[in-house]
C-alpha cells in the first residue's frame, strides 16, 4: 500500500521524461481503453454509445475521465497521448 503511494508521489514531482510517460498515476479502465480505441477510429460519441450499448452521457463521462487521466483537453490530444504511452 505504501509503495504504491510513494510511487505516485515520486512520479508527481519527477521531471517529465520517458519513465514518467510510461506510467499514468491512475490507469485507464478496460472500458476507457475500449472507448479510447473507438475515438481513435474516428467514431463520434453517438456512434460509440450505439456500438457499446451505452447511454450517450455515459460515453461523455468516459471521455472526461480519459482526458483527465491522460492530462489532455480533447479527443485528438487523447489519441496522441495514448499512442505515446503505447495504450493504442
Amino acid at each position: 500500500k505504501w509503495m504504491g503511494y510513494l510511487e505516485k508521489l515520486i512520479s508527481a514531482f519527477a521531471p517529465p521524461g520517458k519513465a514518467q510517460q510510461a506510467k499514468l498515476i491512475e490507469p485507464l479502465s478496460q472500458r476507457e481503453v475500449e472507448v479510447l480505441r473507438l475515438i481513435a477510429q474516428g467514431l463520434s460519441n453517438g456512434e460509440i454509445s450505439k456500438r457499446l450499448f451505452l447511454a450517450l452521457n455515459t460515453v461523455k463521462g468516459h471521455n472526461r475521465l480519459i482526458f483527465d487521466k491522460l492530462q489532455v483537453q480533447n479527443r485528438t490530444e487523447a489519441v496522441a497521448r495514448a499512442r505515446e504511452l503505447d495504450l493504442l
